[in-house]
C-alpha cells in the first residue's frame, strides 16, 4: 500500500511519516526530497530562481513518477500538493493508495511555523506571529476543499505517537 500524506507545511507530514512508515516497515519518502534530488537544487533556490509555477510542473512529474513504481512506501507531499492541477484527483485514484489528511489547528500551525519560517519560502518575509496566523488562515480557508477530499482526516495536535496509531486503526 502507498500511503500519502497531505496537510498544511507543519502539520507534520514528515515527522509522522518516517514514524508511520517505520511502524509498517515501509520506506519512507519525501516529495520535497525527491524534487529537490531531481533538480539538485534546494526548494527555496527553485522558488527563487524558476518560480512557484514552474515547482509545481515539477512536483506533480515527481509524484506520477513515484506513483508508478510498483513498490509500497509512505509519502509525505509538500502543503500545497493537492491544492494545483488534478493532483488531488490523480492521487485519489490510484489503485492501493490512502490519501490521509493530517488537519492541524490554526493555533498549532502558527506555532509551528513561526519558528521555522526562515526555512521556509513562502512564509520567510512574514514578520509577525499574527500576519502568519492571518496567513495560514488564509490558505487553510482556500485549501481545505482539496484537504478535505482525503479518504481519512487525522487530528494532528497531539503527539506523534497518537497519530500514527490513529492512521494505523484507520487503515485497518
Amino acid at each position: 500500500m502507498k500511503i500519502l500524506l497531505i496537510g498544511y507545511m507543519g502539520s507534520g507530514k514528515s515527522s509522522v511519516g518516517k514514524q508511520l512508515a517505520t511502524s509498517l516497515n515501509l520506506p519512507f519518502l519525501d516529495l520535497d526530497t525527491e524534487i529537490e534530488q531531481k533538480e539538485g537544487i534546494s526548494i527555496a533556490q527553485i522558488f527563487d530562481s524558476k518560480g512557484e509555477i514552474y515547482f509545481r510542473k515539477i512536483e506533480i512529474e515527481v509524484l506520477k513518477n513515484l506513483l508508478a513504481k510498483p513498490t509500497d512506501f509512505v509519502l509525505a507531499t509538500g502543503g500545497g500538493t493537492p491544492c494545483y492541477s488534478n493532483t488531488m484527483q490523480l492521487m485519489l485514484k490510484q489503485p492501493n493508495c490512502t490519501v490521509v489528511y493530517l488537519k492541524t489547528s490554526l493555533h498549532e500551525l502558527t506555532d509551528r511555523l513561526y519558528s521555522q519560517k526562515a526555512n521556509r519560502p513562502l512564509i520567510s518575509h512574514l514578520n509577525s506571529k499574527e500576519v502568519l496566523e492571518d496567513f495560514i488562515r488564509k490558505h487553510l480557508f482556500e485549501r481545505a476543499y482539496y484537504y478535505n477530499q482525503a479518504e481519512v482526516v487525522v487530528d494532528n495536535t497531539s503527539s506523534i505517537e497518537n497519530t500514527v496509531q490513529k492512521i494505523k486503526k484507520a487503515l485497518l
